[in-house]
């Protein structure tokens, strides 16, 4: 399922710091965190763009990065692929990217 940001402009790596820290922060506060609570549109793209590369994962979180569209499915591989070499704080943004792509497929889905 083909998944769409509505952000035009990424999130500065800041701004993706404090956007992934505070997500996450929200999210262990609670027993069931809903799957709407994610980071907003700037701040995938902007994770999608530290991840950029030329390997076939990242090439493909810079065709998202660049369009701002993408096979939900195919992202959600890339980054799980990415995921294997980042860094803590890597593994992290990339886990929230995934749980905004979800969320979007869901809001398609319903």
């Amino acid at each position: 399922m083909i998944v769409s940001c509505r952000a035009r402009t990424p999130a500065t790596d800041l701004q993706v710091a404090a956007g992934v820290s505070d997500v996450l922060d929200r999210r262990a506060a609670l027993k069931r965190p809903p799957t709407t609570l994610v980071v907003s549109d700037a701040i995938a793209l902007g994770i999608a763009g530290l991840f950029s590369s030329a390997t076939p994962s990242g090439r493909v979180l810079e065709h998202f990065y660049r369009r701002g569209s993408i096979d939900g499915a195919d992202m959600i591989e890339a980054a799980r692929v990415e995921q294997g070499f980042a860094s803590p704080e890597g593994h992290a943004a990339l886990h929230c990217l995934i749980g905004w792509i979800r969320s979007r497929v869901n809001d398609q889905i319903n």
